[in-house]
């Protein structure tokens, strides 16, 4: 007895055979009948392109969000160059004896 291989489908194949099921033109039956592949894995196809398309064109624009734990390491590592120029500064200038 030989286990059957199962089949792998690309990302670019599912998201086509995805979108033509959203589209409505023929039953999922039909689509997945032409495509050879389970009309119920045609239906999840469909329904994880409706639940994501929402998120499809999130983050490309505005403010990107701050990493909460960088920041007064950033702000820290700035107050330490701002001190050493100021030091630097006052030896220079013979504020400072």
């Amino acid at each position: 007895m030989s286990a059957a291989k199962r089949k792998v489908y690309g990302a670019a194949f599912k998201g086509k055979v995805g979108l033509e099921a959203i589209r409505g033109l023929k039953t999922i039956n039909e689509i997945a009948q032409e495509h050879g592949v389970h009309p119920a894995q045609v239906g999840q196809w469909k329904k994880a392109i409706q639940e994501q398309v929402g998120t499809l064109f999130e983050g490309k624009r505005g403010p990107q969000p701050v990493d909460a734990y960088s920041e007064p390491e950033r702000l820290y590592s700035e107050i330490g160059r701002l001190k050493i120029e100021l030091d630097w500064l006052k030896k220079k200038s013979g504020v400072c004896p």
